[in-house]
């Protein structure tokens, strides 16, 4: 299993998580971040944002389903197009265990 996390533009994650369920995966995590990437924040005049909003969503899976999650974020959270920087990032981690709480079953 592999474990995926892409950080995005708020304004996308509704966008992004509807894809997903489309796409048949309707397990994800959400929560609000601060960041920045390559760009280094946003500069307006002489104030530079250097912490700006941004959402990670956390989606486990299995790992021959890891491209088409990947391929699926990907077209839903780019803008303009091509996309543009501020976009985001996705982060793919391997998942060694998981275990279901309520009942304590290991997959």
């Amino acid at each position: 299993m592999v474990m995926i996390r892409a950080v995005v533009r708020p304004e996308k994650s509704h966008e992004i998580m509807a894809a997903l369920l489309d796409a048949g995966f309707p397990a994800v995590t959400k929560y609000d971040v601060f960041g920045r990437g390559k760009q280094r924040g946003l500069k307006v005049g002489d104030i530079t944002y250097d912490e700006l909003p941004k959402d990670m969503l956390l989606v486990v899976v299995k790992d021959e389903d890891q491209e088409a999650v990947v391929s699926t974020i990907i077209k839903a959270a780019r803008t303009a197009g091509k996309g543009a920087f501020g976009d985001g990032k996705i982060f793919i981690s391997k998942v060694e265990e998981t275990y279901t709480i309520s009942t304590g079953v290991k997959e």
